[in-house]
């Protein structure tokens, strides 16, 4: 996979990714992350204009996702998940597993050819090894977690990044754990997150086509934990 220049900025999904590794251990603080992933990379491309939701075709069945020709993202990441959306057009729930499944190590990768991470092996009861991604420059996840603070607990104007990013740490229930709450409870935290994520469509932070496509993408993302969760449960 080709890397973003030095100075692209880092993916909504990395950003996900950031927030959910012990920065001292590099393990993950959540379990069942492709669907997680995959709804951040697809809230990104509709926040980039490079898809959008197609009409409901009746009661009982699901939007499509198209992809927008003339809106090839220059981020190779962007660009592949593009690439699935244009093969055919599929709902956000399909997509957001799809486009996650292979995500987890390029983006790790990634952030450690970047100075982000810094990638350890280690081996479990001595035996199977396995990769862990503790923080090497904290700098860009500490600037992300100010910015939610802003918006969650001082009541700040968040651009549109920062309501997708509530939208979908709020569809697994993380936002309460993303930041110093600072005396706020938890509960009070998450109704913060969850009553930014479900007023999308107040105020003109973005146009109504992505407000739709970054919403179908934080519920595909809590169907896409749930349904992977009873999986693993039933295994």
């Amino acid at each position: 996979m080709s890397e973003p220049t030095p100075h692209h900025p880092l993916l909504l999904a990395e950003d996900v990714l950031l927030l959910l590794l012990d920065d001292h251990t590099g393990a993950l603080h959540q379990s069942n992350l492709a669907p997680l992933l995959g709804g951040a990379v697809l809230a990104e491309l509709a926040l980039d204009g490079a898809v959008e939701i197609g009409e409901k075709q009746g009661l009982l069945r699901t939007a499509k996702v198209h992809a927008v020709p003339g809106r090839r993202p220059q981020d190779p990441v962007l660009a592949g998940a593009q690439d699935v959306v244009a093969q055919q057009p599929r709902t956000a729930q399909d997509l957001v597993t799809r486009l996650g499944k292979p995500l987890r190590d390029p983006l790790c990768e990634r952030l450690a050819e970047r100075g982000v991470l810094r990638r350890e092996q280690h081996r479990v009861l001595g035996l199977f090894p396995t990769t862990r991604w503790p923080t090497e420059d904290s700098a860009h996840e500490e600037a992300v977690r100010r910015r939610l603070a802003d918006v969650l607990l001082r009541g700040l104007t968040p651009d549109p990044r920062t309501v997708a990013l509530v939208a979908l740490l709020s569809a697994v229930d993380r936002a309460h754990k993303v930041v110093d709450r600072e005396g706020l409870s938890s509960g009070e935290l998450r109704k913060r997150a969850k009553r930014l994520a479900e007023t999308m469509d107040e105020g003109d932070w973005a146009a109504a086509a992505v407000r739709d496509a970054v919403r179908a993408a934080a519920s595909a993302v809590a169907a896409g934990v749930v349904t992977a969760g009873a999986a693993a449960g039933s295994d």
